[in-house]
């Protein structure tokens, strides 16, 4: 078994990462992928763009993983921008894989379900491919943009297609993926390997709590996480408002901290529904005030609505408020399920009325709250910890170079070190 993984298990092994949505160390999920390889003696680099506030060097090389940037605008438009902003990352992608040199894997993380276009290079000397599936971009597609089965839908279905056909192996965030690899994928059963995402627990240490968070009322409901149109953000909205105006509730203050390209279209429908007083949305934060606000807060709200790709996805959201032990209201959702149990309870699918209505049962019952919240952060410690999903990692990266001849690879670039913030 490869969880005990030791820096002799890969030597002189070279890993590069192909990331296009988020820049590194930003996205957690790639970030403790690189250190877990790192630490079974990977060398491991990754290609990824410039963040705007963070993440902005062009080239750096934090705690031993060498990170590529590229200047990246997101999309705007409509499907113009997608093009280009896909255009304009692959071609940065290509330029850098091919600075980078041969690798032993080359590690794509979707969306989008173009990458295998720029590892093609590196296949053809040797490389093996990992497709790491973090999203289902047809499902997102649906629940995105809501234009049905159409000439885009079915161009994503075909990419998705090439990039399963064009993987050894299948990296699924959650069972449900798994199954669409198989089933949908055509992949085998033994070449995709389930590796949950998990909270980085460091990051997520309670604190005392800070009653004036809560602005001079009783209790306080965090919202965490990114701000879509697929996200449910405006469920929760509404939710509040019913919480205020048909229960008579008046007793909270909510908190949504977050970003994301319906940012600015929640804080309207916010000010719409009367809710600017006792709802405040702070954008992203540092992580010290996010974890304030995680402390103090009495109930966690998790609104994403029932859609063909909420269904079936693993919330970081939800895995975030279990760590710090929060209680969670949220959809009845198949794999919200999965990763919370009893550390939740569920409304029927995007019945806000109900959603409401659990609110007020939890404010109600501080007990109850203090039990879910322990058995949230024992499933992170437990089943769902990072510990058993890096074994998982570590099992698909032996599966994909079994029986494979060494690539030649030498350390040729050498950026200048800084430590991880």
């Amino acid at each position: 078994m490869l969880g005990n993984a030791t820096r002799g298990d890969a030597p002189n092994r070279r890993a590069l990462i192909l990331v296009e949505n988020l820049s590194v160390p930003f996205d957690r999920r790639v970030w403790q992928e690189c250190t877990t390889l790192r630490d079974a003696g990977w060398t491991v680099h990754v290609i990824c763009p410039q963040g705007e506030k963070r993440d902005t060097e062009p080239a750096a090389v934090i705690d031993g993983v060498r990170i590529h940037r590229y200047p990246l605008r997101a999309a705007t438009g409509g499907p113009a921008g997608y093009l280009r902003e896909y255009g304009t990352a692959l071609w940065h992608t290509a330029r850098l894989a091919r600075k980078v040199g041969p690798v032993h894997v080359v590690h794509a993380c979707n969306p989008p379900d173009l990458l295998f276009l720029p590892a093609r290079w590196l296949t053809r000397r040797g490389a093996r491919f990992v497709f790491d599936q973090h999203d289902l971009v047809p499902e997102l597609y649906l629940s995105r943009f809501d234009r049905g089965e159409d000439l885009l839908y079915r161009a994503v279905r075909a990419l998705e297609r090439l990039t399963y056909r064009a993987a050894d192996i299948v990296i699924a965030t959650n069972e449900s993926y798994r199954d669409v690899a198989v089933s949908r994928g055509g992949k085998r059963p033994e070449d995709v390997f389930v590796v949950r995402s998990a909270p980085a627990i460091e990051r997520f240490q309670p604190v005392p709590p800070e009653p004036e968070l809560k602005r001079g009322k009783p209790h306080l409901l965090c919202y965490l996480g990114v701000m879509g149109p697929q996200d449910g953000v405006d469920y929760a909205l509404r939710a509040l408002a019913k919480l205020r105006d048909e229960l008579g509730r008046t007793d909270w203050h909510a908190v949504f901290v977050g970003s994301g390209d319906a940012f600015d279209a929640m804080v309207e429908l916010s000010r719409e529904l009367g809710l600017s007083d006792q709802v405040q949305f702070t954008g992203r934060v540092p992580d010290a005030d996010l974890v304030r606000y995680l402390s103090t807060a009495d109930v966690c709200l998790s609104p994403d609505p029932c859609n063909p790709l909420n269904d079936v996805s693993t919330m970081n959201k939800v895995l975030e408020y279990m760590a710090m032990g929060r209680p969670i209201v949220s959809f009845d959702l198949k794999e919200a399920r999965v990763s919370a149990g009893e550390a939740a309870v569920y409304a029927r699918a995007d019945d806000e009325a109900e959603f409401a209505e659990l609110v007020a049962m939890l404010l109600d019952d501080p007990d109850q709250r203090a039990r879910m919240g322990k058995i949230g952060q024992e499933r992170i410690s437990g089943p769902l910890s990072w510990q058993n999903s890096q074994a998982s990692l570590l099992a698909a990266y032996a599966a994909a170079c079994r029986g494979r001849a060494p690539v030649p690879a030498g350390d040729q670039h050498r950026e200048g070190t800084r430590q991880h913030p």
